[in-house]
C-alpha cells in the first residue's frame, strides 16, 4: 500500500476502458509504456461564477486542528467567506483572527455565532461529544450543518440529530470525504459494473506509527483554567479538575472520543458503504488493546474488527498506532473474478475471471481410468471457444496530484446550501457509518458479539 497523508489523501478519478466509460467531466491519459494503465484523469469543468446572492458566510465552531483546516479548505470554494469562530481556548481565537481578519467574531461561546442572522452555515469542528448538542443548536438557529465525523458520539445523539434536519428542513453533511472522492467514486462504478465478479470480502487499514499519529497534540504552554473555558468544554462529560491533556489531546479518552473506532474506523466504514451500498453490518466482533501509547489514555492504540453485512460480503478491519512502519489507508475488494485495491491515490483491478469447468485430478490413477474419467468429462463440459476474450488483466486510475477530496466534500455542501438539494453524506449515511464504527467499542468492552439493525439504525 502506498503511504498516504491521512488529511492529504488524494483520490483516483474514474477514466474510460473498453468496458466502462466515464462522465466527459473526466479525461484519462494512458502511460504508454504500461498498457491498460490509465493515469491522471482531469477535472475539465471549470469553476461557474457565484452569483452576488448566492454568496455564503459561515461560522467555525471549534476551532482546533480539524476545524481549522476544514475552514482553510471551505474559504476556498468559490462565493464563501468565515465571519466568526468558537473555540473554548483564547489561542485558537487568536490565531482565527490572524489566519482570516481581525474583524470576525471570536467567542467562546458558540450560541453568539448563532444568534447572527448574517450566518448561513457552520462548521462544526469540536471533540465528538458535542456533536449532537452543536449541530442540534445550530439547526434550530436556522443554520446549515457540516459536522466532522464520527456524526455521534453515543448512539441516542443519532435519531435527535436525524430528527431535527427533518424538522427545521435545514442541511446537515457529515465529514468523512471519501464518500465524494473521485477514485470511491470510480471504485462504487467498478464494482457495480462487475469487474471483479460478486463481491465477498472487504478489508481495510488505516496504520500509523507516531507520536502525533496517536493524538499526542502539542499542549500549549499556556494553557490553563484562564486561556481554556474549562467547563465549556467538559459539556456533558465527567466533572473533573482542569486537564490540558484531557482538553488538547482529547480523543485519548472515551469522556470526549470514540476512540480509533470514532476517528479512523468511521472513514473505513463510509468508504465501505459508499462503494458497496451497503447501511451497515448486522454482527460485529472487535478486539485489541493498549498495546504501546501506556500514557493515561483509556482507549485502546491497536484494535480488529469483523464485520457480517447482509449482503454477502464480509468486512475486516484494523488500526493500529504502533505498527512499526509508515502511515496508511488502504482497502482491497476480494470477488469471484478478481480484486480491487484503493492505495494512496490510486485504485486498481486484478480480474482473474473464475474457471468455467472444475477441472480433474486424474494423475495418479491408471492410463485406463484417466481416459474413461477424460470421455466422461467432455461430455458433460465440451470445450467451447469463447465468443469474446475473457475480461483479464490489470488497470489502474490515478487521480491528479493537486486533487483534494475535501475540497470536494466541502464543495457538495455548499452546493446543497445553495439548491437545497439532499447532501452527499446526510445524517442517515453518517448515522449509520459511525454506528457501525461504535459496535467495535461495544464489542471490544464487553468482551462479546454485538448486533446491529442497518435499517432500523438500532442495537440488536
Amino acid at each position: 500500500m502506498v503511504q498516504v497523508n491521512r488529511r492529504s489523501f488524494l483520490k483516483v478519478a474514474g477514466t474510460a476502458t473498453t468496458q466502462t466509460l466515464l462522465a466527459s467531466s473526466l479525461r484519462a491519459v494512458v502511460e504508454p509504456d504500461q498498457p491498460g494503465t490509465l493515469l491522471r484523469p482531469q477535472q475539465t469543468e471549470p469553476e461557474k461564477p457565484v452569483a452576488a446572492n448566492d454568496h455564503i458566510q459561515i461560522a467555525l465552531i471549534g476551532a482546533g486542528g480539524q476545524g481549522q483546516y476544514d475552514t482553510k479548505v471551505a474559504v476556498t470554494v468559490p462565493g464563501v467567506k468565515l465571519v466568526a469562530a468558537a473555540d473554548c481556548y483564547d489561542g485558537r481565537l487568536e490565531h482565527s483572527r490572524e489566519l482570516w481578519g481581525p474583524d470576525i467574531l471570536t467567542t467562546r461561546d458558540y450560541r453568539e455565532i448563532l444568534d447572527r442572522k448574517d450566518i448561513d452555515a457552520v462548521i462544526i469542528g469540536t471533540p465528538d461529544h458535542w456533536h449532537k448538542q452543536a449541530s442540534i443548536d445550530a439547526m434550530k438557529a436556522g443554520k446549515d450543518v457540516y459536522c466532522e465525523k464520527p456524526m455521534i458520539h453515543v448512539y441516542s445523539d443519532g435519531p435527535a440529530m436525524i430528527e431535527t434536519a427533518r424538522e427545521t428542513k435545514r442541511i446537515l453533511q457529515i465529514g468523512s470525504q471519501r464518500v465524494s472522492n473521485i477514485v470511491y467514486a470510480k471504485a462504487k462504478e467498478l464494482l457495480a459494473a462487475g469487474a471483479i465478479g460478486q463481491l465477498n470480502m472487504v478489508t481495510a487499514f488505516w496504520d500509523r506509527n507516531s507520536s502525533i499519529g496517536a493524538w499526542n497534540y502539542t499542549v500549549p504552554p499556556d494553557a490553563s483554567p484562564e486561556t481554556c473555558d474549562w467547563p465549556r468544554f467538559l459539556g456533558t462529560a465527567p466533572k473533573i479538575p482542569f486537564n490540558g491533556e484531557h482538553f488538547f489531546q482529547w480523543r485519548k479518552w472515551k469522556a470526549y472520543g470514540s476512540g480509533v473506532a470514532g476517528d479512523l474506523f468511521v472513514h473505513l466504514f463510509s468508504g465501505t458503504h459508499f462503494i458497496t451500498g451497503a447501511h451497515g453490518p448486522t454482527r460485529a466482533m472487535a478486539t485489541g488493546g493498549l498495546r504501546f501509547w501506556k500514557d493515561g489514555r483509556d482507549v485502546p492504540d491497536v484494535l480488529l474488527g469483523l464485520f457480517d453485512y447482509p449482503e454477502g460480503f464480509n468486512l475486516s478491519l484494523r488500526v493500529n498506532f504502533v505498527d512499526g512502519g509508515s502511515e496508511g489507508e488502504g482497502f482491497l475488494f476480494a470477488g469471484s473474478e478478481g480484486t480491487m485495491e484503493i492505495a494512496g491515490n490510486s485504485v486498481s483491478v486484478n480480474r482473474v475471471p473464475r474457471e468455467t469447468e472444475p477441472g480433474l485430478m486424474i494423475g495418479s490413477f491408471t492410463d485406463a481410468m484417466q481416459k474413461q474419467i477424460t470421455t466422461a468429462y467432455r461430455q458433460k463440459y465440451p470445450l467451447v471457444e469463447p465468443t469474446e476474450p475473457a475480461r483479464v488483466g490489470f488497470d489502474k486510475y490515478v487521480a491528479p496530484r493537486d486533487y483534494s477530496d475535501s475540497y470536494d466534500h466541502l464543495k457538495n455542501f455548499f452546493a446543497s446550501v445553495r439548491s437545497r438539494q439532499p447532501v452527499v453524506e446526510d445524517a442517515v449515511f453518517g448515522y449509520r457509518a459511525a454506528g457501525a464504527a461504535l459496535l467495535s467499542n461495544l464489542s471490544y468492552e464487553r468482551d462479546a458479539i454485538v448486533k446491529w439493525d442497518p435499517e432500523q439504525m438500532k442495537l440488536g
